[in-house]
């Protein structure tokens, strides 16, 4: 089934619900009807767009993410259903009760998947891993040694080596993390909607904590596929520094390029999925380990790459929604 990212940033516009359809009404130009069934997440991103009641109350029924992005387009704020599982309050409580070993053993699985995906993104661009597949090894439960902060600074350094080795995360001025945390916005929010979906609450984490963070479990379960928008990241860099004059800015183009890498089909245990179904798969096995139907997490592992064929993007997945075009 289609499942599309709407992104609503390029002009004003009223959003309204209607005979199962978002409606996008715009002042001097047709309206543009989008099915709930085929929406998983709704981006608010210019500073007009209105939301009636009604629609952001369809929206959380349908469990549709919402994000709000502040002054620069990045992802501010997220809406997502109450009531998405038939058995959540079951698994909230057994959430609850998670004993520390366990939550360590769970971030163990979390970290060596990240570093796996991570060293698979360096081979995909440098043709080696940089021995990023013997840190994954590395990983202990709980990971006390910090494995992945040492793997991590290896992987940034290498992979944007060619555009600027003094990269870092922390730089707020720095394009690229601007483009990094649009995508990492837009798969904060998905990982989120599959958790409530599995019946998981996203509060409740396993290793993020903070007061002030309503989504620790989100920021948890992302990890692995954090890579996936540096991929697409990585692509942009490349094609901008093949001759393209303009900033390297948070385009239209470029988001609607971030939001592929959710929305693309990746190879996952002998078949083709969307980063959003294994997103799902890897909920719902959490969800089973959690309420005790498995013992261990087995994290799918996704790959760009099967016999040389690459990754294939799927367009009509994805609609950055200039509403200039919308049609």
């Amino acid at each position: 089934m289609t499942e599309r990212i709407l992104d609503f940033s390029m002009q004003p516009g009223r959003l309204r619900y209607g005979n199962g359809l978002l409606v996008l009404e715009r002042r001097e130009e047709a309206d543009v009807t989008f099915p709930l069934g085929e929406i998983a997440c709704v981006i608010l991103g210019h500073p007009q767009i209105t939301v009636t009641q009604a629609a952001l109350g369809q929206l959380a029924k349908e469990g549709i993410a919402v994000i709000c992005c502040d002054e620069k387009f990045r992802p501010s704020g997220m809406l997502l259903p109450l009531e998405a599982h038939h058995r959540q309050s079951q698994r909230f409580e057994m959430q609850a009760k998670l004993t520390v070993p366990r939550k360590k053993r769970l971030w163990q699985t979390i970290v060596v998947a990240k570093i796996a995906a991570q060293g698979r993104v360096l081979e995909e661009f440098l043709g080696l891993d940089y021995g990023l597949a013997q840190y994954a090894r590395r990983v202990g439960s709980g990971d006390a040694a910090n494995v992945e902060a040492q793997a991590a600074r290896r992987y940034w350094t290498l992979l944007f080596a060619g555009s600027d080795a003094r990269f870092r995360r922390a730089n707020e001025d720095d394009p690229r993390n601007h483009l990094l945390d649009y995508g990492y916005g837009v798969l904060r929010s998905v990982v989120a909607r599959a958790l409530c979906a599995s019946g998981l609450h996203p509060a409740l984490g396993v290793h993020h904590r903070n007061a002030y963070n309503p989504f620790p479990l989100a920021d948890d379960v992302m990890e692995p596929f954090r890579p996936a928008v540096d991929r697409a990241v990585m692509g942009e860099i490349r094609a901008w520094e093949g001759g393209e004059e303009s900033p390297l800015s948070l385009t239209p183009e470029r988001k609607r390029a971030l939001i592929s890498a959710i929305t693309a089909r990746y190879w996952v245990e002998g078949e083709t999925r969307t980063l959003l179904d294994v997103i799902g798969i890897a909920c719902q096995r959490l969800a089973a380990v959690i309420s005790g139907e498995q013992e261990k997490w087995e994290f799918p592992e996704w790959r760009t790459e099967v016999k040389k064929r690459a990754v294939r993007a799927i367009p009509h997945h994805v609609d950055v929604c200039d509403v200039r075009s919308a049609g």
